[in-house]
């Protein structure tokens, strides 16, 4: 169990928690690879590949240049996308693909830090268009998230405007904690991969969620909780619960932000350029 609610003169906390196999049992992005086909953005050709790409993601095996390979493949898959058409996309089919893959174990720790009165802050390397949403259904309090350029035309050009990866993360979190007053030493957070080291270790109770073997490691050497989510579940299924937004509030929620939804994708971006900052997984 968590500790005691925060009292009224206490500095303030969050909770900060990675999104993919930490909170949902799937890359957030790469599960849309089914709707961008039947919505005409990608062939079966692409589906295909972007399924084994998930496997490597789910199976953590894959190394640096493998990663960086796949990055490539994915940044140029998504340039010249229309925005208007991937938002309709991902509000249309949130609530289905979603939905059924959100950890109940993680559903129960966000209820607990939210009855602590500790904020709730998603921080993933997918886009936004995708974390917001998700984020919504959570009651999430704030989400960062990797942002992409859009053109003048309203497609994406494959270019990163802002990239929540690796030591980012930890600078988002710290530029948080300076305009909220977080007191980070009673903060938590909780990842699956190594590259989230730097956030982890930003706050002063770091938690491996389901984690990859140089995370696994990691937390070993230094004591850090291991935790094992596995029985992902609708949360209108689950007592007390949440409650599920109506669909018209996800399709809004989707909008905010429209230049990022495909960015998830890039989620194997600047692997070579962070492997010297952070820890990798």
């Amino acid at each position: 169990m968590l500790s005691v609610v925060e009292n009224c003169f206490s500095p303030r906390t969050a909770a900060f928690f990675d999104l993919d196999k930490t909170v949902i049992a799937k890359s957030s992005t790469l599960t849309f690879s089914k709707s961008f086909y039947q919505g005409g953005l990608i062939n079966r050709r692409a589906v295909l590949r972007t399924a084994y790409t998930q496997f490597v993601f789910l199976a953590g095996g894959a190394d640096h240049d493998q990663m960086e390979r796949m990055r490539e493949y994915l940044s140029a898959l998504c340039k010249g996308w229309n925005v208007q058409q991937v938002k309709e996309i991902v509000a249309e089919t949130l609530h289905d693909l979603i939905d059924p893959i959100i950890y109940d174990e993680a559903a129960t720790l966000i209820e607990e830090h939210h009855t602590a009165g500790r904020d709730v802050v998603i921080v993933s390397t997918s886009g936004a268009e995708v974390v917001e949403p998700i984020g919504e259904l959570l009651s999430a309090d704030r989400v960062v998230a990797t942002r992409m350029v859009v053109g003048d035309d309203g497609c994406f050009t494959g270019e990163i405007e802002y990239y929540a990866y690796g030591p980012t993360k930890a600078e988002a979190v710290r530029a948080l904690a300076d305009s909220e007053g977080y007191d980070l030493s009673r903060c938590y957070a909780y990842s699956d991969s190594a590259t989230d080291v730097p956030m982890l270790e930003s706050v002063g109770h770091p938690h491996a969620v389901n984690p990859d073997r140089a995370l696994r490691r990691e937390a070993t050497l230094r004591d850090w909780p291991i935790l094992v989510f596995n029985r992902p579940v609708r949360l209108k299924q689950r007592l007390p619960a949440f409650s599920m937004p109506p669909r018209p509030a996800l399709v809004a929620a989707a909008a905010v932000g429209a230049a990022a939804v495909t960015a998830g994708l890039v989620w194997y971006a600047s692997r070579r350029r962070t492997a010297g900052a952070a820890v990798p997984g």
